[in-house]
């Protein structure tokens, strides 16, 4: 739907500013309450509608993000506020295009499930301790039709999928845009210290908790509460000559954690510049299934772990 330059600039700046208003709800939460992914309504201070990295291209709105509703319903009328989906908007001046994403309400699932696709039930979520504010903001609906839907220059949503369900839609993601946002900073830095980045592949972006509880573990390698249930972590790796592994970044004719480090430095780059995209890094060694790779996420506190 093309919109002029004005009203288009003007509608959609205002659903950045209301991703950073705190909404009421989660505004009076402890600094250390365990949040869900997309639960937080606000990002910090310092973002814009296309991020940090001027990179991302669809922005979620919800009843959580003060205003945000409001804005949906100004481009694409009051049936968009009550219907879960997928807009796209387009600047007449400029020809860009920009997504917003209405998510599914949390509270439509129904025994773990969303319709025909099973979700599960978080830690936690069935003891009767269990906090409502630390459910999910919602839930992206992805079909065989949306699901290559840009979220940013470099990431579209079907890379964030669960990895299971190959034949069920629609399928549901938790996402935060932080993640997307950490990402795109992450192939920026590389691509400044003179590494060739063209494209970065998600090995595991969101897991659903029931998926993720087939995994926990030794064996399976898991933790019960990771942060890929969340929708704030991804594991991931440079991949720009479409082998499906890791490239030799380093350029010493070897594939292996050496050249995650090179990711990871830029990890610690990024966190030093944006103290609010802060979260847990992680180096993981090549195996039969997969090559190494980095695990990034934004939890909002910092942990490090694995070795060379």
């Amino acid at each position: 739907m093309p919109f002029s330059s004005l009203s288009f600039r003007a509608a959609l700046i205002g659903v950045a500013v209301a991703a950073l208003a705190p909404a009421s709800a989660a505004s009076a939460l402890p600094t250390d309450s365990v949040v869900m992914a997309g639960s937080r309504p606000a990002e910090p201070v310092n973002d814009s509608l296309s991020g940090r990295s001027g990179k991302l291209k669809a922005r979620i709105v919800s009843p959580r993000r003060d205003g945000s509703i409001r804005i949906l319903k100004q481009l694409f009328g009051d049936a968009a506020a009550q219907r879960p989906g997928i807009y796209h908007a387009s600047d007449s001046a400029t020809g860009k295009r920009f997504s917003l994403i209405n998510l599914l309400p949390f509270q439509a699932r129904e025994r773990g499930k969303l319709g025909s696709y099973r979700v599960g039930f978080w830690p936690g979520e069935r003891r009767s301790a269990w906090a409502s504010n630390k459910a999910p903001e919602g839930f992206i609906e992805v079909t065989a039709d949306n699901q290559d839907t840009p979220l940013s220059e470099h990431f579209r949503i079907r890379d964030f999928l669960t990895h299971d369900q190959q034949a069920v839609w629609p399928k549901y993601l938790v996402l935060r845009e932080a993640l997307v946002d950490k990402l795109e900073l992450l192939i920026s830095d590389l691509q400044s210290r003179g590494y060739r980045v063209g494209a970065m592949t998600v090995l595991s972006g969101f897991r659903t908790p029931q998926y993720n509880a087939q995994g926990v573990g030794r064996k399976g390698g898991r933790a019960t509460d990771s942060r890929h249930q969340y929708g704030d972590a991804a594991d991931v790796f440079v991949d720009s000559d479409g082998d499906g592994r890791m490239d030799d970044l380093n350029r010493d004719g070897r594939i292996d954690t050496r050249d995650a480090k090179v990711v990871l430095e830029s990890v610690e780059r990024i966190e030093s510049k944006y103290p609010d995209l802060i979260g847990g890094a992680g180096l993981y060694r090549a195996t039969s299934a997969h090559g190494p790779f980095v695990h990034v996420d934004v939890r909002g506190s910092r942990a490090r772990w694995g070795r060379i």
